[in-house]
């Protein structure tokens, strides 16, 4: 059985420590969180601490906090030569302390405290210094998911970007669109089919090919009448932006 500790009490850390806690050939030693009561309800009081000094053996400490203060959490850890991950996309391996060694356990997916989600479908990016540690990873991962793949550094930045746009941006227009029908007295949850229509497209066509509307067909009367219906300037600006991305790609093709 493999041993690990999560550290931190967010979003991904609440999410891990679940999926953990269900699997038989895992075992979570410890949870370490500034505030005890947000992770009371996933794991016993007693393995859940705030005090670096009460940190058992393990033989993976997985670091799941904002990425801005991985370096330090990494830095504070009172132990030497053991097996650290942090679950960023975006911050380097060689982020970590050199005290001890270093891995990447990067789910890719957004994780919400309050969402259940099926971790058997989360894709896990994993990274390590040496192979006899990214067997592990890849033990613990393959445990709690069926999607695991090996990507360094350099690739998971640009998959984080990616999963920004493909997500968090997506998500900030899908805000708009309820503004838009909000200020028009229609009820947002028409659009829902359409919205899930749009994702489930892209399982079996390319996003090129799945692509529609008025600027993918250049219908620049339809493209005026919703600029002319819009009246936040920057909800212009967003759809001019991406009208012209549009219109600009099928000019590659």
């Amino acid at each position: 059985m493999i041993s690990i500790t999560i550290i931190g009490s967010g979003n991904v850390a609440q999410h891990l420590i679940n999926a953990i806690s269900k699997c038989d050939t895992l075992e979570l030693v410890q949870v370490f969180a500034r505030n005890k009561d947000s992770v009371a309800h996933l794991a016993a009081q007693e393995k859940i601490i705030s005090d670096a000094s009460q940190f058992k053996d393990a033989d993976l400490y997985i670091i799941s906090v904002a990425d801005d203060a991985i370096p330090s959490v990494a830095a504070m850890l009172p132990f030497q030569n053991k097996l650290v991950a942090h679950t960023s996309g975006s911050v380097a391996m060689a982020d970590l302390s050199n005290e001890n060694r270093k891995a990447v356990f990067y789910p890719l997916q957004t994780l919400s405290k309050n969402k259940d989600i099926n971790f058997k479908e989360v894709p896990l990016c994993l990274e390590a210094e040496n192979e006899s540690d990214l067997e592990l990873l890849k033990k613990v991962a393959n445990a709690i998911s069926d999607k695991v793949f090996e990507i360094n550094s350099e690739q998971r930045k640009s998959l984080h970007v990616s999963a920004v746009f493909v997500s968090n941006f997506v998500n900030h227009l899908y805000h708009i669109g309820n503004e838009i029908c909000n200020e028009h007295n229609v009820p947002f949850d028409i659009l829902k089919p359409l919205i899930i229509e749009t994702a489930h497209k892209i399982e079996t066509l390319s996003p090129q090919d799945a692509q529609t509307g008025p600027a993918k067909r250049k219908d620049t009367t339809t493209i005026n009448k919703h600029l002319a219906l819009l009246s936040d300037e920057n909800q212009k600006e967003i759809y001019k932006l991406l009208t012209k991305s549009i219109i600009d790609n099928g000019k590659k093709l």
